[in-house]
């Protein structure tokens, strides 16, 4: 789970079965809150199934900032890099 691309259909799988959403409406440009519903809850949900994912915790405070599919996907990306 490299590339953007294998986190956001990692992530698009992830939403679908956690929250039971419709695979065509996971885009990156859809906005967790008010396009998939998602309260705050469910983003802990979210978090913690990332960090089984990864290995690795995505920092509350850097999760506030997340408001898109696109968001997650760019969080992930930093996460998962290996630092330079």
């Amino acid at each position: 789970m490299q590339t953007r691309d294998d986190i956001f259909n990692t992530l698009r799988d992830a939403l679908v079965e956690l929250f039971e959403l419709e695979p065509e409406r996971v885009t990156l440009d859809a906005n967790l809150y008010q396009d998939l519903e998602i309260d705050s809850i469910d983003a802990v949900d979210l978090i913690d199934h990332i960090k089984r994912q990864t290995g690795k915790k995505i920092a509350a405070e850097e999760f506030k900032s997340v408001r898109t599919v696109g968001d997650v996907v760019e969080a992930v990306h930093r996460l998962v890099q290996p630092a330079a």
